[in-house]
């Protein structure tokens, strides 16, 4: 499974793979996952990722970090075909966990019929048998929310006409998704249907597949995370190579009510804008091309190379990282790299065919920090591509006010007031400050 991660909506780190299989070596196989994490009595956080183990069964790996180590609390699924209670219902997969308001965690799942149950601390054993939720034309793609004191259930309906309809509000179309919602979820008769909140993206001019999204709330909005097979024709293939769009939807969260979502090709819009003058990762993008990401001895920490993951791929002459909405200024007159090997990195803006503001090259087997002067770049948001040729390999990068190479990085104390401390400005400081250069004693220095 694939672990990527943002904070603004539009630049992504990618921070390699889940191997489940290794993990688990018991499965099947692995997909269709939906985490959950929850605080412990030590103040640790644990992390509970619950997959379809094949259409058999619902397996769950738990982890005290999204990057891992991950570990299985079982030897075999939570739950599978060879449950009494679920035995003959269809494959038990697709779940989709929640953690409500009391720490209750619940899990839901099924094919053919929907099912639920509530989850023990320990999140990986059932607190009671599964119970039928009224799921009706149910076909895959179960997903749990808990909002404003309601259970939200949502699910993928089937192919058919969904003919006789008798739950009121607009009969769905076919392979749609639609949410149920209850504040006693044990009981069946307490579901309501609230409607279908996405039709088929074939309905909106996208491609006829099958039908899965992950509804979240993030920095107070509501995204849709859903699957099209769009790149599919690029790529050469016809097997059903799905790729992961994402929209905003609207949430009414006083009354329960999800509106339909439209699918788009734009995407969504940045929550903030990427911050240069912080240490960035290579593994940070919001598209790539001819890059190949490998990882490091750290869980989660990727670098990139040039490359391609398919090995019956052509070689690719360089790589190319686009990063968006970087929000440069007048501190931005250096480029900082992290590199190994030989080759370089050169930095464009706003457009991938201009020339190069900067260059940095690498010559060297171990790790180094170079750092070289940009040209003249107007203040503002700009999209910036990093382009990677050679052997070289990439870590991070970082805009900065000053070349950082002539900069001792030293541990210091914020309280050693000794000698005279300044800004680059010139004006005097009254504590040493934290992560930014200032001169003492006519030096300058960068705490760490």
């Amino acid at each position: 499974m694939v672990m990527i991660s943002t904070d603004d909506m539009v630049n992504w780190t990618y921070h390699g793979l889940i191997q489940v299989d290794e993990i688990a070596p018991w499965i099947l196989a692995s997909w269709a996952p939906s985490i959950i994490s929850n605080k412990q009595a030590d103040g640790t956080t644990l992390f509970s990722l619950y997959f379809s183990n094949s259409g058999w069964g619902v397996g769950v790996i738990q982890a005290k970090s999204p990057v891992g180590p991950w570990t299985s609390p079982l030897s075999k699924s939570l739950i599978d075909g060879t449950n009494p209670v679920v035995a003959g219902s269809g494959a038990v997969f697709d779940p989709g966990a929640v953690i409500d308001d009391n720490g209750d965690a619940w899990v839901t799942f099924g094919n053919s019929q929907g099912w639920i149950a509530r989850l023990n601390p320990d999140l990986h054993s059932f607190a009671a048998d599964p119970v039928k939720l009224p799921s009706p034309f149910h076909y895959e793609a179960n997903e749990l929310n808990f909002i404003n004191g309601t259970y939200v259930y949502t699910f993928n309906n089937d192919w058919s006409d969904h003919e006789p309809w008798t739950w009121g509000g607009t009969k769905p179309p076919a392979c749609s998704m639609v949410y149920m919602k209850s504040t006693d979820p044990l009981k069946q008769d307490s579901w309501t249907y609230g409607g279908n909140y996405f039709k088929n993206p074939g309905d909106n001019g996208m491609t006829l597949n099958n039908n899965h999204t992950h509804l979240h709330k993030y920095n107070d909005k509501w995204y849709l995370f859903y699957q099209t097979m769009l790149l599919e024709p690029s790529l050469g293939a016809n097997s059903g190579f799905r790729s992961i769009y994402v929209d905003e939807i609207e949430v009414d969260e006083q009354n329960v009510d999800i509106s339909e979502c439209i699918p788009t090709r734009e995407g969504v819009s940045a929550i903030k804008n990427l911050d240069p003058a912080i240490t960035q990762y290579a593994a940070t993008s919001a598209a790539t091309l001819g890059i190949l990401y490998k990882p490091t001895d750290e869980a989660g920490h990727m670098i990139a190379t040039v490359g391609m993951t398919s090995i019956t791929a052509p070689a690719m002459p360089e790589g190319i990282i686009e990063v968006r909405n970087v929000d440069f200024s007048t501190r931005c007159k250096y480029l900082k790299c992290r590199l190994k090997g030989d080759g370089s990195v050169a930095l464009r803006i706003d457009d991938r065919y201009a020339a190069d503001i900067a260059v940095v090259n690498s010559s060297k087997s171990d790790w180094n920090e170079y750092t070289v002067p940009l040209t003249s770049i107007e203040d503002g948001t700009h999209t910036i591509y990093l382009i990677l040729k050679g052997e070289v390999e990439f870590d991070t990068w970082q805009m900065t006010e000053s070349d950082l190479s002539s900069v001792d990085t030293v541990p210091c104390d914020p309280h050693d007031l000794r000698g005279n401390i300044y800004d680059l400005q010139g004006r005097r400081l009254p504590a040493i400050p934290t992560g930014t250069i200032y001169i003492r004693n006519g030096k300058k220095y960068l705490t760490k």
